[in-house]
């Protein structure tokens, strides 16, 4: 059972078991051996090369273009091999061997020095044709070298105190300077917005396109990669018509953006601008508002759910955050209803997803911030702090870490408070004397969940807005970046950017960045140049071409306009000039006697000559009775064969004609 196995090579393998004596024997080392040489039985017969046949293969590398006939076949030397083999296995014995006396007799020495000795062990093992030229004398003897390692040992623990204090004061400064290396703040660019405060800032998560919202109810629309050096927006629009922007967010996939604004209704708009879907508005005269299919007051806040891309959350005035399908816009999917401590409704002023999804949080005006599991119904809430800020104040922002444990909250009553999800009940972190003058100033981490970043409105005696970062371990203001005389609202650091959007006070938008640490961005515009249009000469006369036009009736206009148009304006053809007044009716115009349409019509187209108007008509027509009569050219022509023979009746001049006659 205890038979070792040899080491095998393919085919050829050799055991281990035998005597060193044997293998001494056999072994050659040096520059031979002395006496007769041992039979050599491995023996291959070498072939002599003519001549003739390697001038043949020089011949044939020539013709066909090579260099040579294949690659060589390595030669192995089994033997040589073997006997590295069983030196290295007899040196680790050896080292073995004195690792575990050096373990017996230096228990009361660090495990630090026995292993310095371990490795000096080691390394004088595996190196021993080389240190054996370099010792000289005898060996030191064992206690005295431990006495020697153990006076080392002490100053070795005595600087190594020493420099961990240093070390802990350093590594705070280190650490410091390291986390403000972090922000990007080495340039900055100007977007002009418009002239109000810009309340909302939302930035798809590629980072191509930002859009910001203001109080001028206009939305803007910025592309990082078509903008030039001008800094301008492609698209402005009011999707709200008369409302102010509250909020905007990109969905996950960032083809679409949710606006929320002061009217009851949310929008959404695709990446150009253009409305997809609205939501509907619920009925004021239903208190239940489980009953409404929409929000019945203003809205105040919403978001995008992180990872389902058709669900978003908004909540209202109307004390109800309802949870809405992206194509399903005539009724909500979910409501949840906010409660004050003694049951009243209360208005959330914010809302948020968590970093997972699973959790809805609500931040109310009466101080208290509200969850509820995304997984479950929304009846009562599975986490609640009631007095996590002033009652009265509004909650402004509510902004989950990365990671998903911390939570910050930016409220009204000037404070900024962080919280540890897993101890809930007290605040980790306040900042207070923030002073915060809009109820859209946010708060946020930075992509590493080491700096919390928020903004600061001006008080009374403050000249500059600043955005404050700080240290989210040690709490403690890291840097603190004016960044303009007005307040700042919005804040934004962008993960995959990593840059930093402020809206401010006055309508502008500001971008801070590194040239090293950041990407893209606001940095694909700064280089671009603003190329100036040309102006067009416009000419004192447009010349008007019609369309279709070939050259070859193209009228050529004369070069000096002016006396041109004179000309014409001579011409009553070209100038089109009205119809002087009449002074006799001639060309087929009345003239100032005769006005009747009888008296025209008889003058000028029915005789030839002219009839004055106070002749009896009857008259003149009987001159041309006996002309008819003997030279008849109408009518009697006409009947002449067929003209029966008249008969006249007499007018009974004596009597009283029949149609007179009275009745009997």
């Amino acid at each position: 059972m205890n038979t070792k196995k040899g080491i095998t090579f393919g085919k050829i393998n050799k055991d281990l078991t035998r005597d060193m004596t044997k293998n001494t024997e056999t072994v050659s080392s040096g520059f031979g051996t002395f006496g007769k040489k041992s039979l050599e039985t491995n023996i291959t017969k070498m072939n002599e090369i003519k001549p003739e046949d390697e001038e043949e293969s020089q011949n044939l590398k020539q013709v066909m273009g090579i260099t040579g006939f294949g690659k060589k076949a390595k030669s192995f030397d089994v033997q040589e091999m073997l006997e590295n083999i069983t030196k290295t296995i007899n040196n680790s014995k050896v080292s073995n061997v004195n690792i575990k006396s050096i373990e017996k007799e230096s228990k009361t020495i660090p495990a630090k020095e026995v292993i310095k000795d371990i490795d000096i062990i080691n390394n004088e093992s595996t190196n021993d044709n080389e240190e054996d030229d370099d010792f000289i004398g005898p060996p030191i003897p064992p206690e005295l070298q431990n006495s020697i390692n153990l006076e080392q040992s002490t100053k070795i623990k005595d600087q190594n105190d020493n420099e961990s204090d240093e070390d802990e004061e350093q590594s705070d400064i280190e650490e410091e300077l390291q986390l403000k290396d972090k922000i990007p703040c080495s340039h900055e660019v100007t977007m002009t917005h418009g002239t109000k405060a810009v309340t909302a800032i939302a930035a798809d998560p590629s980072g191509a396109r930002l859009a910001s919202g203001s109080i001028d109810y206009d939305v803007c629309f910025w592309d990082f990669a078509g903008m030039d050096s001008s800094m301008r927006s492609f698209r402005t629009l009011q999707p709200c018509e008369n409302h102010p922007i509250k909020c905007l967010q990109y969905s996950m996939t960032g083809d679409v953006i949710l606006v929320i604004s002061g009217s009851a209704q949310a929008k959404v708009l695709d990446r150009d601008g253009f409305e997809k879907c609205e939501t509907v508005k619920g009925d004021q005269y239903i208190t239940d508002m489980a009953r409404t299919k929409g929000h019945t007051a203003g809205l105040n806040s919403g978001c995008w759910h992180p990872f389902t891309k058709e669900e978003y959350l908004t909540c209202s005035q109307d004390s109800t955050c309802r949870i809405w399908i992206l194509y399903r816009p005539r009724a909500h999917k979910h409501l949840i209803k906010c409660r004050a401590q003694n049951g009243v409704k209360t208005i959330p002023t914010i809302c948020a997803y968590s970093r997972e999804g699973n959790v809805v949080a609500c931040g109310c005006i009466d101080g208290s911030i509200q969850m509820w599991d995304h997984r479950k119904n929304f009846v009562n809430p599975s986490l609640i702090q009631r007095n996590a800020h002033a009652q009265g104040a509004e909650i402004s922002s509510l902004s989950f870490s990365y990671l998903g444990q911390m939570l910050a909250t930016r409220s009204c009553d000037d404070t900024l408070k962080l919280w540890d999800l897993r101890a809930f009940k007290t605040p980790i972190f306040e900042a207070k004397n923030l002073y915060s003058r809009y109820d859209t100033t946010d708060c946020m981490f930075n992509p590493d969940d080491s700096i919390l970043i928020t903004g600061e409105s001006l008080s009374k005696n403050q000249s500059t807005g600043r955005i404050l970062f700080y240290d989210t371990k040690t709490f403690d203001l890291i840097n603190g970046i004016n960044v303009t005389n007005s307040h700042v609202i919005k804040t934004l650091w962008h993960p995959k950017l990593n840059q930093i959007f402020v809206g401010c006070g006055n309508g502008i938008v500001k971008v801070y960045y590194d040239s090293k640490k950041s990407l893209r961005g606001a940095k694909l515009c700064v280089i671009k140049t603003h190329l100036k249009q040309k102006h067009i000469e416009v000419m004192s006369t447009q010349q008007i071409i019609t369309p279709h036009a070939l050259p070859l009736f193209r009228q050529d206009r004369p070069k000096s306009v002016r006396k041109q148009m004179e000309k014409d304006r001579l011409d009553p053809v070209k100038s089109r000039r009205p119809d002087l007044p009449i002074t006799s009716g001639q060309g087929g115009r009345v003239a100032s006697s005769g006005g009747t349409l009888s008296s025209y019509v008889i003058r000028n187209l029915g005789l030839s000559k002219r009839i004055e108007d106070d002749q009896d008509p009857r008259e003149a027509i009987l001159k041309y009775a006996k002309v008819a009569e003997e030279n008849p050219y109408w009518i009697a022509p006409a009947y002449k064969k067929t003209q029966p023979q008249t008969i006249f009746q007499t007018d009974e001049q004596d009597g009283v004609s029949s149609a007179k006659r009275q009745k009997t």
